[in-house]
């Protein structure tokens, strides 16, 4: 998808969400519940994976920039995080 597109149609998902977010919120959640009662939960990390990604866009919407999540510190033994650095004796 182009770019252009993209921001043409978050630009209206934001209108669209403005004044309404918690209304919004709730079907994603009782959309959610009734995947899961379809499935018999089969699939409910799936659902509520896509659930908090849905209510996180929701909460998103008022045009702020999303932070990244903070990075884990490396662990000796484990594959290091990219641009996460650990101090000596932590």
């Amino acid at each position: 998808m182009p770019v252009g597109l993209i921001d043409d149609l978050k630009g209206k998902a934001q209108h669209l969400i403005g004044g309404n977010e918690q209304a919004i919120k709730d079907g994603i959640e009782k959309a959610g519940d009734f995947v899961d009662s379809k499935t018999g939960g089969k699939y409910a990390d799936k659902v509520d994976a896509a659930q908090r990604g849905a209510s996180d866009f929701v909460d998103n919407a008022d045009g702020r920039p999303e932070t990244a999540p903070a990075a884990e510190p490396h662990v000796a033994g484990e594959p290091p995080v990219p641009g996460v650095t650990r101090q000596p004796g932590l």
